[in-house]
């Protein structure tokens, strides 16, 4: 599946292919605090699909539990988190935040991992009171 994704403010465009079915969403510490949310939903870009389109993202690397280096490309202007890889081994397995994706409605996840860090609260939604709008 063809992908368009751009940050908040439109500084930074990327297109990619990816495959829908490898949706994942990730519940470590890590990525609540780099999303500023309870998780994390990704999808991986088919290698050598992706395509910066307009912008230079800033990247931060954070080195992880297991000791690996992941590089976070982000908007310098509005902040969005749009992709990220292994550090050591730059264009290779990227990983597309699906919230700057288009297409974004048709990547649901399908896996979820680092589940012993779930805040409890994510695990049930259905009960809370909902509105279409603010």
């Amino acid at each position: 599946m063809r992908i368009h994704a751009s940050c908040h403010c439109g500084a930074i465009r990327y297109e990619a292919t990816v495959d829908p079915q490898r949706t994942g969403l990730c519940h470590c510490t890590d990525c609540q605090r780099l999303t500023g949310s309870a998780y994390r939903v990704s999808v991986p870009a088919v290698d050598g699909s992706f395509r910066l389109l307009s912008g230079e993202p800033r990247v931060y690397v954070k080195r992880g539990d297991a000791g690996t280096r992941r590089a976070q490309a982000f908007c310098p202007n509005c902040g969005s988190p749009l992709y990220t890889w292994d550090a050591d081994h730059p264009g290779v397995g990227l990983g597309l935040r699906v919230g700057c994706i288009d297409e974004r409605e048709a990547l649901v996840p399908r896996q979820q991992k680092w589940c012993r860090s779930a805040l409890r609260w994510t695990q049930n939604l259905a009960g809370l009171p909902s509105a279409d709008g603010e």
